[in-house]
């Protein structure tokens, strides 16, 4: 029994830093996708270099009206666009 004790509470650490964690950071600072620099968009998950680049030269040509366009950034999908919709802003 020692054994399951610890692996819920492996599981509830997993949850807590997966799913609540970005939530909880969502609400105290949203990344501004037109202003971010390329250090802050790696901060998204999913989010290297590359596509940190590529989504500053995809603004520097249009903007981004709504957070959804990002994800015509290549390398930015539906699951990853899920992942971080709730810590970006346009605004």
């Amino acid at each position: 029994m020692k054994h399951a004790s610890k692996i819920v509470l492996l599981l509830a650490m997993m949850w807590t830093f997966c799913f609540a964690a970005p939530c909880l950071y969502a609400g105290e600072h949203l990344i501004n996708i037109n202003t971010a620099t390329v250090e802050e968009l790696t901060s998204l998950y999913g989010v290297g270099n590359s596509i940190a680049e590529r989504i500053k030269q995809y603004r520097d040509e249009h903007p981004f009206k709504v957070k959804e366009e990002i994800m015509e950034v290549k390398g930015i999908g539906k699951v990853k666009f899920e992942k971080i919709k709730d810590l970006i802003t346009v605004e």
